[in-house]
């Protein structure tokens, strides 16, 4: 019940996760809570499928918008993005936060945005987030429904604390 498919029969593994649909995953997680008060995003309104999951994950910190009162929910979601996502929600859950990765051994660390260092060596150090078949992070690329049905498996074997 985390994820669900685009259809019936239908799953859409290389479609690129969007940010509204990153953020319903970890609401998902959490058994879909109530949610009480609105979205503070002026581009999430009532009317929103996942207004719901983004005004929950905002206010649990998990989530952030991209400044302006924006959320930006139909832009694709960046594999750094998705590891801060990640890093928040371990820290919303009380998970440990002290695994690093060594992010120089990918060629393209320094594309890594200051604000995620510190995420995505969380979430290369756990396994979560690894490098393409070229050797790279991709920091800035969109992540796949599959990466993240991928990563949200490794992230339940790697950290959940059953």
């Amino acid at each position: 019940g985390i994820m669900a498919g685009t259809g019936e029969t239908v799953f859409e593994p290389t479609m690129e996760l969007d940010r509204a649909m990153a953020a319903q995953l970890f609401y998902n997680l959490e058994g879909k809570p109530t949610v009480t008060g609105d979205s503070t995003f002026t581009d999430v309104t009532s009317g929103h499928w996942a207004v719901d999951a983004i005004t929950w994950a905002a206010q649990n910190d998990i989530v952030a918008g991209i400044g302006g009162g924006l959320y930006d929910p139909d832009s694709n979601v960046t594999r750094e993005q998705f590891a801060q996502m990640l890093y928040n929600y371990a820290k919303y859950k009380g998970y440990d936060l002290t695994a690093e990765g060594d992010l120089a051994q990918f060629p393209d660390s320094g594309s890594v945005a200051d604000w995620a260092e510190t995420a995505m060596s969380w979430a290369n150090g756990n396994e979560l987030i690894n490098g393409h078949d070229d050797c790279t992070i991709d920091a800035g690329g969109a992540g796949t429904r599959a990466q993240a049905a991928s990563i949200l498996m490794n992230f339940d074997q790697n950290l959940v604390e059953n």
